[in-house]
């Protein structure tokens, strides 16, 4: 990974971390890590050029799929275009 990729990277998992937080649970710093396994997926769409819905989507199929919530699809797509403004 090129240096501009890791600050993409790191970037992304704090978006993750401090603004979609679907489960709630970025007040708890031990569970600082709970939405890293997501990052590289997220990570993977934005460097190949992926849109604000492709990402929302599969911010939406995590949260619906992996984590078995009810989800918030305009929640997802305000968080994905912040990352496809990075």
């Amino acid at each position: 990974m090129t240096i501009e990729q890791k600050i993409l990277y790191q970037k992304i998992d704090e978006i993750l971390w401090t603004e979609w937080d679907p489960i709630g649970v970025n007040v708890y710093e031990e569970a600082r890590d709970e939405y890293h396994s997501y990052v590289p997926q997220i990570f993977s769409l934005k460097i190949h050029g992926a849109d604000a819905e492709v990402i929302a989507s599969t911010l939406f199929k995590i949260e619906t799929g992996r984590m078995g919530l009810l989800g918030d699809i305009e929640h997802c797509r305000e968080i994905a275009g912040k990352i496809v403004g990075l």
